[in-house]
């Protein structure tokens, strides 16, 4: 139980794939505009992460290895891919309204590299299944915490936009919070 303890907090502060790793930042950046929009990008990206997991863990460990480890990248690409474009189909139909708040950001997640980490974290540090799926839920609550928190941070912004210089509006200014953002929370290093 402590193991798991400590892996989750691991990846919700300590290894916030987000504010320490700097993985997944597009959709960082792009969709956390909006609160319910940065939770439901949220919850897509964890359900997904859950979801390779499931997927690219027994794959990885009764197919690939020992012989074909080379492999690897394309294959949970692939299964990514793949996921990615049911969340897609699954919100197109059933929750049309966040489907077209997130946009293009939304098949974005393919290419989101904090998914790929994830399943390639859970391989290389040796996770076992049930390890590996509570790490992948706990990258996604920390892309949650990130999100909502930095929503946060723009929306004060936006509140006190006439008191930016011009020439740190919108770009410049949000990717100076992010950072302020990311050193608060190398704060959590020691913890574990």
């Amino acid at each position: 139980m402590k193991e798991i303890f400590v892996i989750i907090v691991s990846a919700i502060l300590v290894n916030n794939f987000v504010l320490a790793r700097f993985l997944g930042i597009c959709p960082f950046l792009g969709v956390s505009q909006k609160l319910d929009s940065a939770i439901g990008m949220s919850v897509a990206v964890t359900f997904v992460m859950l979801m390779a997991t499931a997927a690219t863990w027994p794959i990885n460990n009764l197919i690939l290895l020992p012989d074909y480890g080379y492999l690897q990248t394309v294959v949970f690409i692939l299964v990514i891919a793949a996921l990615v474009q049911l969340v897609e189909i699954v919100l197109k139909k059933y929750v049309p309204a966040l489907y077209r708040a997130l946009g293009v950001y939304l098949p974005l997640i393919t290419t989101n590299c904090a998914v790929l980490g994830v399943t390639i974290l859970n391989i290389d540090e040796g996770y076992s299944f049930p390890q590996a799926m509570v790490n992948a839920f706990g990258v996604g609550i920390g892309f949650l915490v990130a999100m909502v928190l930095f929503c946060g941070v723009r929306t004060r912004m936006a509140s006190g936009a006439k008191h930016i210089p011009k020439s740190f509006a919108d770009i410049p200014i949000t990717l100076v919070a992010a950072s302020i953002v990311a050193l608060a929370f190398m704060g959590f290093g020691g913890i574990i």
